[in-house]
């Protein structure tokens, strides 16, 4: 695993506006949209093709997809927290993870937020205790995959 690389991928959106469902650099992105772009950076193709979904966090058609999602294309971890990991979160008292991030040391993380876009923020003990899995990007070919042509 390339952390340097998944950190310097996530830095790139930092600055972003936050624009729900989008996943362009510069122009907009949610969480969720920061994390595809992130894997189209190190592996060049989308992960998989979304489904529309709503802003509303509370929404539960698509409860529990955030994470099945991850357990699909990426790879849970355990143990100490390191740059590079995907974090999920519940929010709002939720059971379901409905907001992600990715860590670029064990104590700060990017994410997309309303109102702010993307932003590196400090994992605090009020984001900490609200992390509901930790995952890492794949390993393809002996690292992650290398996009450059």
């Amino acid at each position: 695993m390339n952390r340097d690389r998944v950190v310097a991928a996530a830095r790139q959106w930092l600055g972003t506006p936050y624009r729900h469902q989008a996943a362009t650099p510069g122009a907009g992105c949610d969480c969720l949209g920061l994390l595809r772009g992130v894997w189209r950076t190190l592996y060049g193709t989308e992960p998989m093709a979304v489904p529309p979904y709503r802003a509303d966090m509370r929404d539960p058609t698509h409860a529990g997809a955030l994470v099945a999602a991850a357990a699909t294309f990426l790879v849970p971890v355990e143990g100490a927290l390191a740059a590079g990991q995907v974090l999920l979160f519940r929010l709002n008292g939720l059971v379901a993870a409905k907001h992600c991030g990715i860590l670029v040391a064990p104590d700060r993380f990017i994410h997309a937020q309303e109102r702010l876009g993307v932003v590196e923020a400090a994992l605090t003990e009020a984001w900490a205790r609200r992390v509901s899995g930790r995952y890492e990007f794949p390993v393809v070919g002996g690292g992650i995959a290398d996009s450059s042509p």
